[in-house]
Order: C-alpha cells, then structure tokens, then sequence
C-alpha cells in the first residue's frame, strides 16, 4: 500500500506540473514561431528558384530543382504561371538546390543549394555554390569527383535578411549564366573566387 502523501508533496506536484505546463506551451509558441518563419521563407526561396530555372531553361542552359514542381506547384498551372498547393507545408522543406546538368566543361553537378542546421540549438541557414574541381586517383578507390563549395550566406534564422540573401544569390546566378552563354566555365569560379569564402572539398 502506498504511503499517504503529505501536504508539502502535493503541493511540490502541482508545482511542478505548473511548471511544466508553462515550459510546454512556450515551446510550443516557439516552435510555431520557427516553423512560420521557414515556411514563409521557403515560399520566397522556392518561387526565387524556379524563376531561375525557367530562365535558364529558355536559354537552353538545363537545370534541375530540389524540390521538384510537381510537390510544391499546382497540377494545373502552366511553366510561367502556377501557385502553391493549397496543401503544401512550405516549413518542412529542409533543403533547395539547382543542380546544372550541362556535360560540357565538367559542369555536371555544379548546385547551388541552401539548407537548414541546428548549431547548439540555434536553427541556421547556410547557402553555398558547390562545384566541381575535376577528378583525381585514389590508390585504392579509383578515381573521384573532387567537389569544392563557396559560402554565399550563412546565419541564424531570426537574423535572417532575405534582400542580403538576395544580393549574394544574384551575384552567382548572373555569372553562371553568362558563363554558359560564353561557354567559359572560369567566368563563374572568378566570381565565386573573389566574392565569396572557400567552404569544404570533398570526393564522391
């Protein structure tokens, strides 16, 4: 049989479930918070993207989006004029990218993608160019992709500027593209060199 519960116990209890109460509905407030920031970012970050992509498209210069149109754009729509399903959860998109799919100058895969990560508790955004440098021979694996990537942006998501963001991304969409038109690769690396940090290289 249980011991009988003193009055001091009962009242730790209930404060303690007051306690609790409230840290869970301001977690709660948090995270609804959160999630409305990234949704409403992710909408003007998709749309952002596939504008590009149409633009790119028509210059026969081919690109493809992550995530695809047909989980964000209405079924019905034409290229030029869709909305947003009404369905769609902008907020649980965690990553973008436009990845060029052009054989030519070792183009293939040259991306440029934004992502979500959480730093000791803080939600962060990072957009990179990521690249590819050539190939080299491993000993034991053959030969290898050899990727490197720029940073464009990177910061926390309550101190996000969307026109900062905007500035960077336009930077390197304008050079890509002339790149492409004057089929010189090197017209996007100089940009990337002398406008942007070297991230990480790595091999696939």
């Amino acid at each position: 049989m249980a011991p009988k519960a003193s009055s001091d116990k009962d009242d730790w209890i209930k404060q303690l479930d007051a306690e609790l109460e409230k840290q869970t509905q301001d977690i709660k407030k948090d995270v609804a918070e959160l999630q409305d920031q990234m949704g409403a970012l992710n909408k003007t970050l998709i749309s952002d993207f596939d504008q590009i992509k149409e633009r790119f498209d028509k210059q026969k210069i081919f690109l493809t989006m992550e995530p695809q149109r047909s989980v964000y754009a209405q079924q019905d729509d034409t290229l030029e004029n869709w909305d947003f399903k009404r369905d769609f959860r902008p907020e649980d998109i965690r990553n973008l990218q436009l990845i060029d799919r052009t054989q030519e100058q070792g183009r293939m895969g040259d991306s440029l993608k934004v992502w979500y990560y959480n730093d000791n508790g803080t939600v962060r955004l990072r957009m990179i160019f990521e690249y590819c440098e050539g190939e080299h021979y491993y000993k034991y694996a053959g030969w290898k992709r050899v990727f490197g990537q720029f940073v464009l942006y990177d910061a926390a998501l309550s101190d996000i500027d969307i026109n900062e963001i905007h500035d960077k991304m336009a930077i390197v969409v304008k050079s890509w593209f002339e790149s492409h038109l004057r089929h010189n690769r090197e017209v996007l690396i100089n940009t990337l060199k002398d406008n942007f940090e070297k991230g990480e290289t790595f091999t696939e």
